[in-house]
């Protein structure tokens, strides 16, 4: 392939703005005029990606195991490269390979890694790039009832959802271990509880301190009514909450479907949160202030639907914590009197999904701090299990409401009652896909912006959920805070071979043409066919500079070129190799510029899958 002196802009909110030269991996962005917003370090200069010499020739130096690999079709396999060893042999005759070059570590700094993934002369090979057939799921999806019908609803705008997320999150990891609970509570929480106290009786009052800034540290108090009394769930409505908000019969139903449906799902998924209060119920409040939290001259940048804030954990010293489990929500405001204009509709619409994401972070905070005594989980694990929390919630109206049931268009491929839930991540897991070697999952946190790490946290959590079963995410709760030793320990793998597998299912689980078992169960999905799901994302709104694919991995040849190429830690990048005829065995190189070896915090390693005969 022809080198490319193209240059793209990457810049972050949070880091310093930099030009490099655009690689072959990541070109396909430039064709398509698609930015891409990845986590730099401010160290990292365009300096760090620059073309090298071409040469076919390079001396041996086996990664692990060594020797010629030779594997029979359609299965994996994972080389490691991590010991210093930078090269693989391959058993050739015209065998054909995905090839899934990844550093699978979080234990290094965020900053651009160079390579080069280049093979010794394969002359006679037919090695041309993006030497793939077309996806024979576009036909599948284009043939399907409704493909010119949406997939999805418009995608909500969760930009000032994320930023609220991100400094409550700075603000609960800037709290020191003296300020987190007081040793009586921690005790309590740990043990045997006495009987849970009676609810409050409906229509009681009671005050409430609630985080009123998102950039300053402030708080109001507010006071507020017991308009539902449930089983799992309290629901306060401010006093000051404005007319024209629900109707007594309205929150009812609101309150019964928290109460009865969603916290049972969240739940028994990931387990109970703490009880500090000891009242047996998490708490929703209701409040013009989290309206307010949203200014109206950013109502274009979305609305901050509702959260949990880690403050009502700390001990007596901090007057603004309700020493609760509490989540805050909007509350209807037709008329735009304290921020965005949002009827009874929008607020069912968009509270729902808020409560399953954020009572999955309650009880992931509560399990790790709380309970346990110890520090955050990792946050992008922390963030794809509560992307799941959201996806359980479709997951029980999709079953519910198989197809045509409970749809206004009998084409449409979710029901109505899902739609709230699954609108926003399976577009961020098309962008994922699309630019997997430069959105790391491992080194992302809540503290930055961005949806392409979101759409990866939640494959990486929905593969797990999918291998194990979804009683790994409530072991993932209770597992240690670092996100790779608590997923080594509950799945009994390692964090490598499991993200070796991942990288080959995101490709492999339905090959073009295939039935959808050609590959291993390890190396597929059960619950969602993310392909059939992106092609069809693609047949209802591509082509387009943010979706201009019907699959969004794209494959590049391995070949002689040894052009420098880049990846960010904690991601990979796709190829391909097609062995000549001639040739018994071809050996490939994954190494850094000029043969190096990797540093062995990269755990460098190779994902491999043979593919079968016309793919």
């Amino acid at each position: 392939m022809q080198r490319r002196s193209d240059r793209l802009i990457i810049s972050n909110n949070f880091y310093t703005t930099v030009m490099i030269p655009i690689p072959r991996s990541l070109s396909r962005i430039a064709r398509n005029a698609f930015s891409v917003t990845i986590v730099l370090a401010a160290a990292c200069k365009s300096s760090d990606v620059t073309s090298g010499s071409k040469s076919g020739n390079f001396t041996s130096n086996p990664c692990s195991p060594s020797g010629t690999l030779t594997i029979p079709v359609a299965t994996s396999a994972r080389i490691d490269c991590s010991g210093g060893g930078t090269t693989l042999t391959l058993a050739g005759n015209g065998a054909s390979y995905l090839i899934v070059p990844q550093f699978a570590t979080d234990a290094v700094p965020v900053a651009l890694q160079s390579y080069q993934m280049t093979a010794g002369t394969i002359a006679g090979s037919a090695a041309a790039a993006l030497r793939i057939r077309a996806s024979g799921i576009s036909q599948l999806a284009l043939d399907a009832p409704g493909a010119s019908a949406g997939l999805l609803p418009p995608r909500r705008n969760l930009a000032a959802q994320h930023r609220a997320e991100r400094v409550l999150r700075e603000r609960a990891a800037a709290r020191g271990r003296s300020l987190l609970m007081s040793p009586s509570f921690s005790a309590r929480s740990s043990s045997v509880q006495a009987a849970v106290l009676a609810p409050p009786a409906l229509g009681s009052m009671r005050s409430f301190h609630v985080a009123s800034s998102f950039t300053s540290n402030s708080y109001a108090t507010v006071n507020a009514q017991l308009a539902y009394v449930g089983q799992n769930v309290l629901v306060y409505i401010d006093s000051l909450a404005p007319a024209n908000g629900f109707t007594p019969t309205q929150i009812t139903a609101f309150g019964a479907l928290f109460d009865q449906t969603l916290y049972p799902i969240d739940t028994a998924a990931f387990g109970s949160p703490s009880d500090l209060d000891n009242n047996g119920r998490a708490i929703m409040l209701m409040s013009p202030i989290v309206n307010a939290d949203t200014p109206k001259s950013a109502c274009a940048n979305g609305f901050v639907a509702g959260f949990f804030d880690p403050g009502d954990f700390d001990g007596p010293s901090d007057p603004n914590s309700n020493h609760g489990e509490i989540f805050y929500a909007v509350v209807p405001d037709p008329n735009a009197t304290f921020s965005c204009a949002l009827k009874v509709t929008d607020v069912d619409f968009t509270v729902p999904a808020t409560f399953m994401h954020e009572l999955q972070h309650l009880i992931n905070f509560s399990q790790h701090v709380v309970i346990s005594g110890g520090a955050l989980g990792s946050s992008w694990l922390d963030e794809g299990l509560s992307i799941v929390a959201e996806e359980l919630g479709s997951l029980y109206y999709e079953k519910k409401c198989p197809p045509p049931q409970c749809r206004t268009n009998v084409t449409q491929l979710f029901p109505d009652s899902s739609q709230g839930f699954i609108q926003d991540f399976l577009y961020d897991s098309y962008q994922y896909a699309y630019v997997p070697d430069t959105t790391t999952i491992t080194l992302s946190t809540d503290d930055q912006d961005g949806f392409a790490w979101r759409g990866g946290a939640w494959l990486f959590a929905r593969y797990l959920g999918d291998q194990y079963g979804s009683t790994i995410f409530r072991q993932l709760e209770r597992g240690p805070a670092n996100a790779i030793t608590a997923v080594q320990s509950v799945s009994g793998q390692s964090f490598q071979t499991l993200f070796a597998n991942f990288g080959i299912a995101l490709y492999t689980d339905s090959l073009p043409f295939m039935a959808r078992n050609t590959a291993p169960a390890v190396n597929r999905f059960t619950t969602r066919n993310m392909k059939a799901l992106w092609a069809r994302l693609f047949a209802t709104s591509g082509p387009s500079a943010s979706i201009p694919f019907e699959v969004p991995i794209r494959l590049f040849s391995v070949t002689t070129d040894t052009s420098k190429l880049v990846m960010l830690p904690g991601t990979m990048a796709y190829f391909r190799l097609d062995t000549p005829a001639t040739s018994a065995t071809v050996t490939i190189r994954f190494s850094g510029p000029g043969g190096a070896a990797f540093l062995p915090a990269l755990k460098s390693q190779m994902a491999i899958f043979r593919l079968p005969p016309g793919q």
